[in-house]
């Protein structure tokens, strides 16, 4: 599956970080993490913090699939409201999977830290504004459910809204404390680096073509003709996961982004906020860590790549135009547009577990928008799963609920 088209900016912005061998000798560790994007990375460091004998794979170069396209939006905002999600999972596991995605950015943060990275993580706010008036009390009942769970929200009206953000268009919204953006592309190398140190091995152009189920370990063959023996193997493909497992349990879109050239005015006014908006699909904007805006969404349902990239054109203009909607009196020069593919799921959840039909296996599939946040969730909950220990999460998230 191709999983992005044209060359997305954070591709172009950092060029090529760091080069991996393919593998051509066969492999023994304790775990194997199929995946070499920002999920996978993360889920490496937690191994390697853990002190597992650690090997990661992937088919494509490095971070050269979802992870070179995302827009990198750190929310605790599921792409299911709040209130609605304790209809129909609960309150509590509800609540805890919007208070997991609040944490995450905080410890995405020390990782960042930790590892001395470059890539621009920042802490920000985020305003969450009704698009149309038909919206606003259903926003405001989840901003009342929000600020019943603890988090710190506030209510703005739509005066203020385009007094403080010079925002046209929005009918009151909810700003919240929570969230963050980072270039996820460079922080998925740091991390792959600052591991490799310590004793991950990496590969890449190494395809995972078979896995032969054995008493206490998995035998798994490569495109490369080399066996890797893992006593566990960690799944972090990503939505190339619907193509894996037999039941339909996500939902495959493509969504689209333009960057424009630097613009200092804009960076200035909106470097600590993310802004979304409840339109559908919604538009969602953030800054750079170098000084340009964002903006992207007119979500459309992945059938293939070749039509998804018919579509880059007509995309481009139209989130041209929302931009100028929303801020009439702004400019934007267009730098780059692209197109990703991301995953939508029946309640907002991702799917973070085992299946019945992989032995020794685990899975972190952090479908939706904040994808980035839920893997850093599954960081925990595969330290977990490897210690024979229940994750509280793992009820919400597992396959088959």
């Amino acid at each position: 599956m191709d999983l992005k088209s044209n060359e997305p900016f954070w591709l172009v912005k950092n060029g090529l970080l760091a080069s991996y061998p393919s593998l051509h000798h066969d492999e023994v560790c304790d775990v194997l993490i199929v995946g070499g994007g920002i999920t996978g990375t993360l889920i490496a460091h937690q191994c390697i913090q853990d002190g597992y004998n650690t090997l990661l794979i992937d088919k494509r170069e490095i971070c050269n699939g979802s992870t070179s396209a995302t827009t990198s939006m750190l929310q605790y905002e599921i792409d299911r409201p709040l209130h609605e999600l304790s209809e129909l999972i609960g309150k509590d596991g509800a609540v805890a999977s919007y208070r997991a995605c609040c944490k995450a950015i905080d410890d995405l943060g020390r990782i960042a830290k930790k590892i001395k990275s470059d890539a621009g993580f920042r802490q920000k706010k985020s305003l969450y504004y009704a698009a149309w008036k038909k919206d606003v009390n259903k926003l405001k009942k989840e901003f009342e459910a929000r600020k019943e769970a603890g988090f710190k929200v506030a209510w703005m009206e739509a005066e203020d809204i385009r007094h403080q953000y010079g925002i046209l268009g929005a009918h009151g919204g909810i700003l919240s404390q929570e969230g963050g953006s980072v270039d996820a592309f460079r922080l998925a190398h740091e991390i792959l680096q600052y591991n490799a140190r310590k004793g991950l091995r990496i590969y890449d152009k190494t395809e995972l073509t078979g896995v032969d189920y054995k008493r206490g370990f998995n035998l798994c063959t490569t495109a490369t003709g080399t066996t890797i023996k893992a006593k566990r193997v960690v799944y972090c493909t990503g939505y190339e996961v619907a193509n894996v497992i037999p039941e339909k349990f996500v939902d495959l879109l493509s969504t689209f982004a333009i960057v424009s050239e630097v613009n200092e005015e804009m960076y200035r006014q909106y470097n600590d906020i993310l802004i979304w908006n409840t339109a559908a699909p919604y538009l969602y904007m953030r800054t750079t860590d170098d000084g340009r805006f964002l903006i992207g969404g007119e979500d459309e349902e992945f059938q293939d790549p070749p039509r998804r990239d018919a579509l880059i054109g007509v995309k481009e203009q139209r989130l041209l135009r929302a931009f100028h909607r929303i801020f009439p009196d702004k400019e934007f020069c267009l730098d780059f547009t692209w197109a990703g593919t991301f995953g939508e799921t029946k309640d907002g959840l991702p799917y973070i577990g085992e299946h019945q039909n992989f032995k020794n296996s685990y899975f972190v599939c952090g479908f939706g928008g904040n994808g980035i946040t839920f893997s850093v969730t599954g960081m925990g909950m595969v330290s977990n799963w490897l210690q024979s220990k229940e994750h509280p999460l793992s009820m919400y998230f597992k396959f088959g609920r």
